[in-house]
């Protein structure tokens, strides 16, 4: 399955130029890929109207005062997507990926607190139905959070 989703030279250009700096304006994205301020904005949203790009304010949950942060890994007893969609419905969790090994899940969750994060784990995920197992990975701190790989 192709998963380039038929972009062309100035979508990907577009991508890569916001991956660098996602706050440039339509007029100096345009004059980077040779379009004009309007037909790079067509061309942007085109490409977050079908999923393409999200453009947001990527932040440090940990500096941002919650004070816990973790990745889990679930290992699921039924459809890792019924079960996914199960844990998409949670507003702590941040990320959720389908994988394959050891676990079916990996879900990345933050939490005022310790005993948040454990009300979280406890109550709320191992309580889904197909969550047969969740291993928890506390993080410490983040250190590379890298969001400018091009495009393929």
């Amino acid at each position: 399955m192709d998963h380039r989703d038929d972009l062309d030279d100035l979508d990907r250009a577009l991508i890569t130029a916001l991956q660098e700096d996602g706050r440039l304006g339509y007029a100096e994205l345009g004059a980077l890929v040779g379009l004009t301020a309007g037909g790079a904005r067509k061309r942007v949203k085109r490409l977050e109207d079908r999923g393409v790009i999200q453009i947001v304010g990527v932040t440090d949950p940990l500096r941002l005062g919650y004070q816990s942060m973790a990745m889990i890994g679930i290992v699921s007893d039924r459809d890792p997507e019924e079960v996914a969609a199960a844990i998409n419905e949670i507003d702590d969790v941040i990320y959720v990926v389908l994988v394959a090994g050891r676990y079916d899940l990996l879900v990345e969750v933050i939490a005022a607190d310790r005993d948040a994060l454990f009300e979280l784990v406890n109550r709320k995920l191992r309580t889904i139905p197909g969550v047969s197992r969740a291993e928890t990975f506390t993080y410490y701190g983040i250190r590379t959070h890298r969001f400018g790989w091009g495009t393929n």
